[in-house]
């Protein structure tokens, strides 16, 4: 069976779950939730702590929400989560986008959020999302990509990030700038229907701006993707320390202004 041979370059350090709770399915699935309606079964892969699982639980009810990712400790979060909303109809695993242990065509939607950016073969994650998909339903991907996410103003080491986070995540076997790409692995996944759009997250008002830059300059300097970038030899400790404080120099501008893209497909089985 095929493996997992990618790194996830964020890793679960507070500042990330910090971002990925932030996730809701109208700020990060809006281009899906006309396909939903109560009944369907729901396949969430990568579903980090849980907060788009819950939307889309809530959404389908009674059908039932499969909740899969490849780290057994953050399901943990996604399941209180869960409890906490009172959804009794989702369930959770831990499991591997390339190889999901599901038989043929068990849901009727597959969806995948921030997911295809970090695995070793995107092509054959749509591959299996589409083999466990059933006969007119959909499967959903969406992805950020990094090399066309613009700010302003300009702060020296601003773009020193932004070339740093591309060399450690593709060194770490996945592809940063997924975005882009999503529309052409899915027709190499074999999909010939597919819908593709974009989206963006904005971050302009001083909460957001505060928010935005404190968890980057917390996950340069603490997480996963710090510890990569140094063991890789990507960046020393110092240059991490630095390019934190261009975030935080840049959050604390009053026109400060950053935006986030991302591809979006829907692709009919």
């Amino acid at each position: 069976m095929p493996e997992e041979t990618a790194v996830y370059t964020h890793g679960h350090h507070e500042s990330v779950l910090r971002s990925h709770s932030w996730r809701t399915a109208a700020n990060s699935a809006a281009y899906l939730l006309g396909e939903l309606r109560p009944g369907l079964d729901i396949l969430d892969v990568g579903c980090g702590p849980g907060t788009i699982t819950a939307d889309l639980a809530a959404l389908v009810g009674p059908g039932r929400v499969t909740a899969v990712d490849a780290e057994r400790d953050v399901l943990g979060r996604a399941r209180a989560v869960a409890a906490e909303r009172g959804l009794d109809n989702v369930e959770f695993a831990v499991a591997d986008v390339h190889a999901l242990d599901f038989p043929d065509d068990s849901f009727d939607v597959v969806h995948a959020h921030q997911v295809l950016q970090h695995v070793g073969d995107p092509v054959r994650a749509l591959r299996e999302m589409r083999r466990v998909c059933r006969p007119g339903g959909v499967v959903a991907a969406r992805d950020s990509d990094y090399a066309a996410m613009t700010w302003f103003p300009e702060v020296p080491l601003m773009d020193d990030w932004q070339q740093l986070y591309g060399r450690v995540a593709r060194a770490n076997g996945g592809e940063p700038d997924a975005g882009r790409r999503l529309l052409s692995w899915a027709r190499r996944a074999g999909f010939t229907e597919v819908r593709a759009s974009a989206a963006t997250w904005c971050f302009a008002t001083p909460e957001e701006r505060a928010w935005w830059s404190g968890l980057w300059a917390d996950r340069t300097t603490a997480s996963g993707y710090a510890e990569l970038a140094v063991a890789g030899g990507h960046a020393t400790r110092d240059d991490l320390a630095a390019i934190a404080g261009a975030w935080r120099e840049w959050g604390g501008r009053e026109d400060a202004w950053f935006m986030v893209p991302h591809g979006e497909v829907l692709c009919r089985v």
